[in-house]
């Protein structure tokens, strides 16, 4: 039988209007990361909080010591709810994330948060290939812009992209009014 944990990445201070990185969509995504976390919390599923804290002094966010690394108001750990620190994209490189999960059965992971192309997909893709089953909830998601090689993509196209990728092969995709029902 399936255990499910909630798992909410990188909903920072600096992610959000006037914060040292906005990103395009972040309101929303919050919005429905709040919903999915209500659901959660009322159906007794275990949640876990990610936050990012950057070791590399010359980065422009997620600074040590500054608010930018606080976790949004609208979705702040309860004091049940665990809160792991990480440096890298991947949530569960040098954290304890894989152990307290497995020490609690779980099974499934039910990713939210940002960005889509970055902490979550690289958090996805390490979950799947330590044998969980993933879903990513989509509009629970935010992205950045994106430039390469002189083509720039804004945050919706650099979205979809991430989304169809984790579809793909790694997580069941969907919306969060699918996924609460």
């Amino acid at each position: 039988m399936s255990k499910n944990a909630v798992i909410v990445i990188d909903l920072q201070r600096d992610y959000y209007p006037g914060g040292a990185f906005p990103l395009s969509g972040i309101e929303l995504a919050t919005q429905r990361t709040a919903e999915v976390l209500q659901s959660a919390r009322r159906n007794n599923s275990p949640i876990w909080h990610v936050r990012h804290i950057e070791l590399d002094p010359a980065a422009t966010f997620f600074k040590a010591d500054s608010p930018g690394i606080d976790i949004h108001d609208n979705v702040k750990p309860l004091q049940r709810e665990t809160l792991i620190t990480k440096h890298f994209p991947n949530c569960f490189r040098d954290t304890p994330l894989e152990q307290q999960l497995r020490d609690n059965g779980i099974t499934t992971l039910v990713f939210c948060g940002a960005m889509s192309n970055m902490c979550i997909d690289a958090s996805v893709r390490a979950a799947f290939d330590l044998g969980f089953e993933c879903i990513v909830i989509h509009d629970a998601c935010a992205a950045s812009d994106m430039e390469f090689n002189g083509t720039a993509l804004d945050a919706q196209q650099v979205h979809t992209a991430f989304m169809g990728a984790l579809a793909s092969a790694y997580a069941q995709v969907t919306d969060s009014a699918s996924f609460i029902s």
